[in-house]
């Protein structure tokens, strides 16, 4: 309920199309025409039209006009593998001609996780967060205001905690809330067996990272050749005995049961979702899990099936929607996500921007807190220099964000982070 005596210390006013995406949202993004907003320290603390917000108004309140843009919630990427040293340009650009592996192998291509592991493993750690940092810095500047990051390029103890540090470092440099997710099950070490990894993995690595509370969630890739369901079910609930939530990678490349697990262990979210049965998606809408859906990575690799959203929004699943930063799918911009989204997974602009916003803070039950503009709720807020929200998915590769304003501060003018 608004406080009448309460005032603001910016407002917002004239938005061209100011959008909420709350929860309800009868056409999915909340659409107000010439919309205001008034922000009072970190919270909104008035959103509407002009006789909703003025009141607030005083001789000490900064003002911006939006006349003729958009004006939304900032970005959630729910599912990111931010840290990572090195690159996998050879194996990317080889693969733009041909996907035969053992053609590639004949190249000498390096390919896959482990090339990543090994660069990762090699670096200094203030080299990681440097290469880390710039692009968290590329994220911040296309509006993207809570991020999730994953561990899983070390694979052994010391590596893996050395990655959550670094997401509590880039947190505290950026204006940027940062969700930590440890991902030690991202594979298994490749000087130890699958069986002896998942062993120190349970009875030593998920303690201590437990302990250090470096992360909230704890996450697995459950997919053909990876980790079996069962095998998930091991690990994420000693991370949940050890104060990290559940999370999975499921339905990549196969169907193995993973979406089920989340189903029965009410996880934050299921992330993928390609190869995942309409019953299996009803399952997940009914326990509350949040689906996540990766419209780059499936652009980036050529995927054999695209993930489609259609039988997902009919079983009521609530999405989010991620640029899975990775080396595999080197992207930081939440608008071009976006723009995949609507063009190569036949998403509406409404529907992709709620993904982008509520449905990614539902995945990392941030709900409460970001994801949409409401009153109580955290000032996280853009300024997009475009008349419509549709044109985010028209413009193609274009960045229409003009201002990022984080927990009630400008943090981002014109393509740079001023706080």
């Amino acid at each position: 309920m608004e406080d009448p005596r309460a005032s603001a210390d910016l407002i917002i006013k004239n938005a061209g199309q100011l959008l909420t995406c709350s929860r309800d949202a009868g056409d999915l993004i909340g659409l107000i025409p010439d919309g205001w907003v008034a922000v009072g320290k970190d919270k909104i603390v008035a959103i509407g039209g002009e006789k909703d917000v003025r009141p607030y108004m005083t001789e000490r309140t900064t003002v911006l006009d939006a006349a003729g843009k958009v004006v939304m919630p900032g970005f959630v990427d729910c599912h990111t593998h931010v840290v990572f040293g090195g690159t996998r340009a050879e194996e990317y650009c080889a693969r733009l001609e041909t996907d035969d592996l053992e053609e590639l192998r004949r190249r000498g291509v390096p390919m896959g996780i482990m090339v990543t592991l090994s660069a990762t493993r090699g670096l200094p750690e203030d080299i990681l967060f440097e290469q880390s940092a710039e692009r968290v810095r590329r994220m911040v500047i296309s509006g993207t205001t809570t991020l999730e990051s994953k561990s899983g390029y070390s694979l052994n103890i010391e590596g893996e905690m050395r990655q959550l540090r670094i997401n509590k470092a880039l947190a505290e440099a950026f204006p940027i809330d940062i969700s930590s997710t440890f991902l030690g099950a991202h594979g298994w070490a490749p000087e130890m067996t699958k069986e002896s990894y998942m062993d120190m993995l349970i009875k030593d690595m998920i303690p201590e990272v437990g302990k250090s509370g470096l992360a909230e969630a704890c996450d697995i890739w459950c997919d053909a050749g990876h980790y079996e369901a069962e095998e998930c079910r091991k690990i994420l609930e000693a991370g949940r005995e050890h104060g990290m939530e559940p999370k999975i990678h499921a339905g990549a490349y196969s169907y193995i049961g993973g979406e089920d697990l989340a189903a029965e262990m009410k996880m934050y979210s299921a992330d993928h979702l390609n190869y995942t049965p309409v019953s299996v998606l009803e399952k997940l809408a009914k326990s509350g899990v949040a689906g996540v859906v990766l419209p780059g990575i499936d652009f980036a690799v050529n995927h054999p099936l695209f993930f489609d959203p259609r039988p997902m929004y009919e079983a009521g699943l609530e999405l989010g929607m991620a640029t899975n930063c990775c080396p595999g799918c080197w992207c930081t911009s939440m608008p071009f996500i976006i723009a995949l989204a609507c063009r190569q997974h036949r998403m509406s602009p409404a529907r992709a921007l709620r993904a982008a916003t509520y449905g990614g803070a539902r995945a990392l039950r941030r709900e409460k807190e970001v994801g949409s503009l409401e009153v109580a709720k955290q000032a996280d807020i853009l300024i997009l220099g475009i008349p419509t929200y549709e044109d985010i998915a028209y413009r193609l590769g274009d960045n229409p964000v003009e201002t990022v304003i984080k927990r009630g501060k400008i943090s981002v003018r014109n393509n740079a982070i001023v706080a």
